[in-house]
């Protein structure tokens, strides 16, 4: 069962994203035994291949399925990879990773400022959060985050929705996070069934979080 958890919904801080990004092109990071190696801001993030480019082995051929973006500036990196046809404005699932560098900073602390960031945009009464496991000091299992509805407020979003799980992790170099997001129609958040992913899925991506994920400080 999915536990309902709280975190602090106040003191916004907002995420913003640097002028300049590479776009496609070049893949951002190399695939090393079937997964993703992301080196920036003097660490070495590993993660899982996004589940629509299992199988895909070599640049050319996860090219051939994503579509990627790219930011790194003032101690900040952000990736983010599309299925191939979709993008920064349209998209129905995303996998991506934010990286800084500040390694004074609290994992508990991290989740906070992401989780209040994602908040600004989903109406309140819509919110819901879970884990599946208790925090252990600065080991965080991953969390998901639930907006059923984003406030009317965001033009681009009204009538819809998404879920997001987020695993969260720490080096001597900085911190991380590695997220999946869908999107679809508005939903009931107290419905699995209506969320734009099943249940099943979320715990699998879950799984994959918290066991094939390391941050390490690069060499």
């Amino acid at each position: 069962m999915m536990k309902h958890v709280l975190a602090p919904l106040a003191a916004l801080v907002a995420l913003t994203a640097p002028a300049s990004a590479q776009v496609n092109g070049a893949l951002p990071f190399s695939i090393q035994d079937g997964k993703l190696v992301l080196e920036a801001l003097n660490q070495t993030l590993t993660l899982p291949m996004p589940d629509w480019a299992t199988g895909a082995e070599t640049d050319a051929a996860l090219s051939e399925v994503v579509s990627t973006r790219f930011v790194e500036e003032s101690g900040q990196a952000h990736l983010e990879v599309y299925p191939r046809g979709e993008g920064e404005a349209f998209w129905t699932k995303i996998y991506g990773a934010r990286l800084s560098n500040q390694p004074g900073m609290s994992l508990a602390d991290f989740r906070s400022v992401v989780i209040n960031v994602y908040a600004q945009s989903c109406d309140p009464q819509a919110i819901a959060l879970f884990q599946f496991e208790e925090d252990q000091e600065d080991v965080l299992p991953p969390v998901g985050y639930v907006c059923g509805a984003y406030l009317d407020d965001f033009e681009a979003f009204a009538g819809q929705g998404e879920v997001m799980i987020m695993g969260f992790y720490k080096s001597d170099k900085g911190v991380a996070m590695v997220y999946q997001e869908w999107r679809g129609d508005a939903f009931d958040t107290e419905d699995p069934a209506s969320w734009p992913v099943t249940p099943d899925e979320v715990e699998a991506y879950m799984a994959r979080l918290k066991t094939d994920v390391t941050l390490l400080a690069a060499d």
